[in-house]
């Protein structure tokens, strides 16, 4: 008889890292949803007069993620997880209860998703992207040195060079 496997031990590190990504990819399903339906959502709601098509695309995990899981993270990432959820749920509320005619609900529709996309942005900075490993983005831009005069890039300046060098050799 085989002894029975045991699974290896996972470290805090290594759950934290899992509940981070867990939520990462739970938001970006959420947020690709809302994109691919968004245009449909209140047409369908128009039409049909069911709430269905406006609550589908706003379904998430993270009802089901326990305490204990979110003890995992830092303070930063559970504001920034919180943020999200939210502001997920305010948009939820709203679609689920309002009374408004579908004009209006376009119009609080966008609002609101401009909103969350805010949030998203935090919480991918505070968590990372889904499939990565959990590290911060850093939105970087590259300012030139005022002092520095502006180089051409390496491959333009062998190309001047080189044609240089060929006109040498014709004359």
């Amino acid at each position: 008889m085989a002894a029975p496997r045991r699974t290896p031990r996972r470290t805090k590190g290594e759950h934290a890292a899992r509940v981070r990504h867990l939520l990462s990819l739970d938001a970006a399903n959420v947020m690709a949803r809302l994109a691919e339906r968004q245009d449909e959502m209140v047409g369908l709601f128009s039409r049909l007069r069911n709430r269905e098509p406006l609550l589908e695309p706003l379904q998430s995990w993270f009802s089901s993620i326990a305490f204990p899981e979110l003890v995992a993270l830092s303070p930063a990432e559970q504001r920034a997880a919180n943020g999200f959820y939210e502001q997920l749920g305010q948009l939820r509320w709203y679609l689920q209860y309002t009374e408004d005619m579908p004009g209006q609900v376009q119009l609080k529709l966008s609002a609101l998703l401009r909103k969350l996309e805010a949030t998203h942005a935090q919480l991918v900075g505070a968590l990372g992207p889904p499939d990565a490993s959990g590290a911060q983005v850093v939105n970087a831009e590259v300012v030139p040195d005022p002092e520095k005069p502006a180089s051409a890039p390496r491959a333009l300046r062998r190309q001047a060079a080189g044609a240089d060098w060929k006109r040498s050799r014709t004359t």
